[in-house]
């Protein structure tokens, strides 16, 4: 077993969150794990088709990235590993759901599918099947942003963005051209490496000179930060302080989160690369039962609210995939439709 990195530690003190926002915080968790583990049935039940990337044991990087920005407003560019992202940053579970069963309800309307999750009324800015192919996108929704503000005269954009990719993304042409472009041009955006030490069967620390991403920020005078993915409060803490210094006009961040994906890279992964105690010392580190344990013993939640909540979230899901069951499948006759901008 490769010797784990020593993960940052963090005060859960000084996270000072109240009950409703680690109730939001636990919630928004949960819907993640929820949908995807219902995603995996379905999937073996034969409902879905292709390829699907599931995101448990990530869960705290989604939430406490996205829930530290404004959702519906600040942006969020995803990678093939998109579900989660998607839920956090507003888009129904329905909608989600649907898109996964290729149904004219979805959120791209059926022709995207798992890895092309995509929502311009939630800012979302799409699921993308090539490694790092989200990165330059999303450095272009924060040059709107900083352009609308300071050349067009509009206060209101503000607008951050938050660009999410895997640790395999970090060693690609884009990473380091993106990041060169924005750091010179001050853009507001967060960079969000999820490094759960494995590029589908490659190990992290075999194929980048220095595995530690989160100090490749400093070559380009960029702000670099490490942490540990699987502590939802310390990524809100360190998401807020990063969404601050880009919305105050002060540029990017480099936020490397070690984290674990509990399944194979995708359900067609029989996962027989990664050795049983790698597995079983993440698997200790679950960050939902992480936050539901600190939620507790500082007063904020009894189980039963939290049990509550898994109600709640479970009933949610059961919906999602009866809508998406009874949704109508695309209409044949607009095969064509949505190639172009035709709808603007």
């Amino acid at each position: 077993m490769v010797q784990e990195r020593t993960l940052p530690k963090f005060d859960t003190a000084s996270a000072q969150i109240t009950k409703a926002e680690g109730l939001m915080l636990y919630e928004d968790m949960v819907l993640g794990r929820f949908f995807e583990d219902k995603c995996a049935e379905m999937y073996y039940r034969g409902k879905m088709f292709g390829f699907v990337h599931l995101y448990n044991g990530q869960e705290a990087v989604s939430t406490g990235v996205i829930k530290a920005m404004r959702p519906g407003e600040d942006y969020v560019s995803s990678t093939y590993r998109d579900h989660v992202h998607a839920l956090s940053a507003g888009v129904p579970a329905r909608e989600v759901m649907a898109e996964l069963f290729g149904k004219e309800t979805g959120c791209s309307k059926g022709r995207g599918g798992s890895m092309h999750m995509f929502s311009a009324e939630h800012n979302l800015l799409g699921g993308y099947a090539f490694v790092a192919e989200g990165i330059p996108v999303a450095a272009g929704a924060a040059f709107q942003s900083k352009y609308r503000r300071e050349v067009l005269g509009d206060p209101n954009a503000d607008q951050v963005t938050a660009c999410f990719f895997g640790d395999g993304a970090a060693n690609n042409g884009q990473f380091f051209e993106t990041l060169n472009m924005a750091a010179l041009w001050k853009l507001p955006i967060i960079f969000v490496v999820e490094n759960n030490k494995w590029a589908i069967g490659m190990a992290h620390d075999r194929a980048t000179s220095d595995p530690e991403i989160y100090k490749k920020a400093s070559v380009f005078n960029m702000v670099g930060v490490e942490v540990d993915g699987m502590d939802v409060l310390a990524v809100r803490s360190v998401a807020q302080e990063a969404v601050a210094r880009a919305r105050a006009g002060e540029g990017p961040t480099l936020i490397e989160a070690l984290t674990y994906r509990f399944r194979g890279h995708s359900l067609a992964d029989p996962d027989e690369l990664r050795s049983k105690a790698e597995k079983e010392f993440w698997f200790s580190r679950d960050p939902i039962k992480k936050l539901a344990a600190y939620m507790v013993e500082q007063n904020l939640a009894t189980e039963e609210e939290l049990k509550s909540i898994d109600k709640k979230i479970q009933d949610l899901i059961d919906d999602a995939v009866k809508f998406a069951e009874s949704s109508p499948e695309p209409d044949p006759s607009e095969l064509y439709r949505f190639i172009f901008a035709e709808d603007e």
